[in-house]
């Protein structure tokens, strides 16, 4: 990992001393020279296009500590927020290297929600010329973290996999035993199909789960209107209402806009308005909203599903988000619940670098809060550019 981080960082500092040499060349040039045409951006340019092509996460901090460049793997580890270095640590050694000029190389720690272990990303930052500063970052636990969920994901799943999966080899037996009643053979193909769209919906959510647990969980990044995120959940979701007789109610949602994968933010929402109809009574009502505001860290968007369902006991709450866990098996069952649902919004919110959390009492009801960094335009240098 050093020698790697090494070799670009020599990389890019010769790229910075052909800048330095091709200014010093223009500012004295040979008598017998003539005067070559320079484009007095292109260094600029290519700078930020290396650090987007970067194999690491890769940031490029402007004299002011605004973000110039920041790619794909960068935002994944979270290295900004809005246009902003997003971790206060790695901030702080951006602006020693900056005052001392003199490079970094070590670990920056990244702060995790409350339950989960915070992660050190093994950084080198690197002064550049006019107060700029290059960071390379890899996060070199992330392969051990991996292996340890892989091997407790592996051993949840088989668990998991052998219900449905019994259920189904009985019922098919039940059904060729039961060939001459027909209306037996009606009621146990039935309750087969039940338990075959079960299995389908837990193998889905098994491999989404396992995508969303990888180095880099987004297939794509796009702006999404916040508006399009909550009608296009209501509208999966109304059908399944309805047949409960569940009041799903769409409240106020500001004019805002996230950046990120847009299907996973859709599902996100989804499961946690699927989740609020399950554990609702007949004739509840589920109100889904969202509201904008500002912070230390930022401007932020919430997206909140609330209930006046059956609620959650505080020993739960801080277990629901863990994979396969059950507030109530025998309805989560009865509803095709898979247990995975909210998991998967947790490992969604984080690979957008927001968060969810939760509110309940029993018998009081619920509210979920998705938070997820509001998209802003930045402007560099006289442009306007996304971020």
């Amino acid at each position: 990992m050093v020698l790697v981080i090494a070799a670009l960082a020599g990389a890019l500092l010769a790229l910075a001393a052909v800048w330095i040499a091709g200014a010093v060349g223009r500012r004295f040039p040979l008598k017998e020279s003539r005067p070559v045409p320079q484009a007095p951006e292109r260094s600029r340019d290519d700078l930020i296009d290396l650090v987007g092509a970067l194999p690491l996460g890769g940031l490029l901090v402007g004299p002011h500590d605004e973000v110039m460049k920041v790619n794909d793997l960068g935002v994944a580890m979270g290295l900004v927020r809005g246009t902003r270095v997003g971790l206060p640590g790695l901030l702080d050694r951006v602006r020693q290297v900056r005052r001392t000029d003199t490079e970094y190389l070590g670990t920056v720690i990244q702060d995790r929600p409350p339950g989960m272990e915070n992660v050190g990303l093994c950084t080198r930052v690197i002064p550049l010329r006019g107060g700029r500063v290059l960071v390379m970052a890899e996060d070199e636990a992330a392969s051990r973290r991996v292996d340890a969920v892989r091997r407790d994901f592996v051993a949840n799943v088989s668990h998991e996999l052998k219900t449905p999966i019994g259920a189904i080899g009985i019922l098919a037996e039940t059904i060729e035993a039961a060939s001459g009643d027909p209306d037996q053979v009606i009621h146990f193909a039935r309750r087969l199909q039940r338990e075959s769209a079960r299995l389908a919906e837990l193998v889905s959510q098994i491999i989404e789960l396992s995508r969303l647990q990888s180095s880099d969980p987004m297939l794509s990044r796009e702006v999404v209107e916040v508006e399009e995120i909550v009608d296009e959940a209501i509208g999966r979701t109304q059908e399944t209402a309805e047949a409960r007789r569940i009041n799903l109610v769409r409240a106020a949602v500001p004019c805002a806009r996230v950046l990120g994968d847009r299907r996973q933010l859709i599902d996100a929402v989804v499961n946690l308005v699927q989740n609020a109809i399950n554990y609702s009574d007949d004739n509840a009502r589920v109100v889904v909203a969202a509201t904008r505001m500002r912070d230390d860290e930022g401007e932020n968007v919430e997206i909140t599903v609330s209930d006046n369902g059956i609620g959650i006991s505080q020993e739960d709450q801080e277990r629901i988000f863990e994979r396969f866990y059950r507030v109530d098996y025998g309805r989560s069952r009865e509803s095709g619940g898979t247990g995975l649902g909210l998991s998967i919004v947790r490992h969604i919110a984080l690979a957008h670098q927001g968060s969810v959390k939760v509110w309940s009492r029993p018998r009081r009801g619920s509210t979920f809060t998705l938070r997820l960094p509001a998209h802003q335009e930045r402007a560099v240098d006289g442009e306007t550019r996304e971020g």
